[in-house]
């Protein structure tokens, strides 16, 4: 009786075993058919329509704009230097902590914030005071200087 025992679980091991190769290689042939490997460079690529939409058909030749180089705007307008015969600036107090003793300076011409310590100030500093300053290069970035409050909280 042991035989057939025996070659009963072995027929089932080989059943098992064969219907697991057959899962793998199904598994394998499905994994292939949904690759992308071996497509064309036609279907990779993806076209952008007049709306900015990714599209896969290529556009219309007839529609075509011709853009000059010049006309492409790319980051920020270029900014004018400001005049160096007047170093005196105006700005708005954007925040200043007198705990830490610093805060930052919005330039109303610029909109550039500036850095400002304590130790540069003439008169005491509030949130939203406009404020007249000189600039200077610090480690770090500008630094204002000279800091003299217009007027207070508009």
């Amino acid at each position: 009786m042991a035989k057939g025992r025996e070659a009963f679980n072995k027929k089932e091991r080989e059943k098992a075993l064969i219907k697991k190769k057959k899962e793998k290689e199904r598994k394998r042939e499905e994994r292939k058919s949904n690759s992308g490997k071996g497509k064309g460079i036609e279907d990779m690529f993806a076209y952008v329509d007049a709306f900015g939409n990714l599209v896969s058909t290529p556009p219309d030749p007839s529609q075509k704009q011709d853009v000059k180089l010049k006309d492409i705007q790319i980051s920020t307008a270029r900014q004018e230097k400001p005049d160096s015969d007047n170093p005196l600036r105006t700005g708005t107090v954007k925040f200043f902590n007198e705990a830490k003793g610093y805060g930052f300076i919005t330039d109303s011409e610029t909109q550039q914030s500036i850095f400002v310590h304590i130790n540069n100030l003439e008169d005491p500093l509030k949130n939203n005071d406009q404020v007249t300053f000189e600039i200077e290069k610090g480690l770090k970035g500008l630094n204002a200087i000279r800091v003299k409050v217009i007027s207070n909280e508009r």
